[in-house]
């Protein structure tokens, strides 16, 4: 049976490739068994592209090696190299030691948007701002450091997984003209991301420091609510050019807006402004305004602790619908898209981007 196969080996060393070399001197041959007379062999293509074109070469091997003496019948199999996979890439964990700021080398503003509790929409501002931003001819991109609640995926419609080549720098995903980042591409949607501080800590550096951001005017931060590790982290170990705090009107949300505007003092980090979020509805049938969540509340505190009201947005239907959607409103013409762009034009004319 050994003679049977040297001699199968032979006969197949004899098919000269169309690229130079054989099937032997190439060591493309896998698998050679010999039973009885029945022979068995794999050809193990280089690529798959260069398997499709291999029939003819196949058909050759199996006449050749029927010649051989012994051989009753022969299979060969046409198959491509496998290759490796790529590397994995893991999020979260301990961060690691890093000398200087955490601040992305192409990046020249990093813009933090927080809130002292969730469901004021801070989120939503953060998306829209960001496309309004955008749509001015900046370069912009959006970092969802709301690890255990992140929405921007759904708000810009990103259904892909970010890449990561060789385990190490990850490749941010584009939508509507924004380079967006969020733990929620890399997760299953309904996923809960159950992490203690310094996983949440080691995974902003991650998104921060790893991935290729590019060239971008500015970078914004979406907060998680409160005042927690990743506001913490972002900025005693960042360059954060200013954070805006979104709150509604109500009493109830004014007093966790007020702790945030604390911790970011206390972390001597400039608040550039309040915005007033759901400031009032407009009923579509009667044209009548509600306050529902209060009136001017927001608009008292910016003017008492000395910091600019830089938009009071309305409960909007259309705002919603298209975030769950994945089109921000700022991407159309409405009268929110506008409202968004005069906020992006604030920004931008108070030299703050």
């Amino acid at each position: 049976m050994t003679d049977t196969k040297a001699a199968i080996r032979d006969a197949l060393a004899r098919l000269e490739l169309p690229d130079g070399g054989n099937l032997i001197s190439r060591d493309m041959i896998r698998a050679l068994t010999v039973e009885g007379g029945s022979a068995r062999f794999v050809i193990e293509a280089p690529s798959a592209e260069i398997a499709k074109h291999m029939e003819p070469l196949r058909q050759a091997a199996e006449a050749a090696a029927g010649r051989v003496e012994g051989v009753t019948s022969v299979s060969a199999v046409l198959t491509a190299e496998a290759k490796s996979p790529p590397p994995q890439l893991k999020m979260g964990g301990h961060p690691k030691p890093q000398e200087g700021v955490m601040k992305p080398a192409g990046v020249k503003t990093i813009l933090a948007i927080g809130s002292g509790k969730g469901g004021v929409g801070k989120s939503t501002v953060s998306s829209n701002l960001a496309v309004a931003l955008t749509r001015a001819g900046k370069k912009v991109g959006l970092l969802d450091a709301d690890i255990h609640g992140p929405s921007q995926p759904r708000m810009f419609g990103l259904t892909d997984k970010p890449a990561s080549p060789d385990g190490k720098t990850i490749i941010p995903l584009k939508a509507h003209g924004v380079t967006v980042m969020s733990i929620g591409s890399m997760l299953a949607e309904d996923k809960a991301v159950v992490w203690r501080g310094p996983m949440l800590m080691g995974a902003l550096q991650q998104m921060l420091m790893q991935v290729d951001w590019g060239e971008l005017d500015v970078l914004i931060v979406d907060l998680p609510p409160g005042t927690g590790d990743v506001q913490l982290s972002l900025c005693q170990k960042s360059e954060v050019a200013g954070a805006i705090v979104v709150s509604t009107p109500q009493d109830v949300a004014l007093l966790d807006a007020r702790k945030a505007l604390d911790a970011f003092a206390t972390l001597k980090t400039p608040v550039l402004g309040l915005i007033e979020n759901m400031a009032v509805f407009t009923c579509p049938h009667c044209g009548k305004d509600s306050h529902i969540f209060g009136h001017g509340g927001v608009a008292d505190e910016a003017q008492k602790i000395g910091v600019p009201l830089l938009a009071q947005l309305p409960i909007d239907l259309d705002t919603r619908l298209g975030g769950d959607g994945g089109t921000p409103i700022a991407t159309g013409d409405s009268t929110m898209a506008k409202s968004y762009a005069q906020l992006a034009d604030r920004l931008i004319q108070g030299g703050i981007i």
